[in-house]
């Protein structure tokens, strides 16, 4: 089955050290998750974690872990979406072009996700689900054509 397992993660939570943030990583790689999101901390009006008493974690210092986090599910992105290649998979179509409509898998959220692009010599339409043979891959979106 079509099937994503994703989840969102927190950097730069006050008291998170370059260990915690290390293990963070490591675990990463070893999961490998389909889908991640993540986002930097930051304080909110009445947020438990605003009374915690732990050192801050500098915004400099949140924002490259930020990037690193991002490059690392980047490149498990990318090798997972590579096994794609030469599959066949349903796509519901989201927005219909000329040549090339841009679509989703049933893994894929709207507007969230990365989409599959998808070639076709029929005319497709917004809310058709077809069959799409997947040529390539990119970090964050498939490339294939109807069939």
């Amino acid at each position: 089955p079509d099937l994503a397992i994703r989840s969102t993660f927190i950097v730069g939570f006050p008291g998170e050290t370059e260990e915690d943030f290390e293990y963070l990583l490591e675990w990463l790689k070893e999961a490998k998750l389909d889908r991640v999101g993540a986002f930097k901390y930051e304080p909110v009006t009445g947020a438990q974690a605003n009374d915690l008493g732990l050192e801050a974690v500098p915004l400099e210092e949140q924002e490259r872990r930020y990037k690193r986090f991002m490059e690392t599910q980047q490149v498990i992105s990318a090798r997972k979406l590579k096994d794609k290649v030469g599959k066949r998979i349903p796509v519901i179509i989201d927005t219909p072009g000329p040549t090339v409509s841009k679509g989703r898998s049933k893994a894929d959220a709207p507007e969230i996700d990365g989409a599959v692009y998808v070639a076709s010599r029929r005319p497709l339409r917004a809310g058709d689900i077809i069959t799409v043979k997947i040529e390539r891959a990119d970090a964050y979106d498939l490339h294939g054509t109807a069939v």
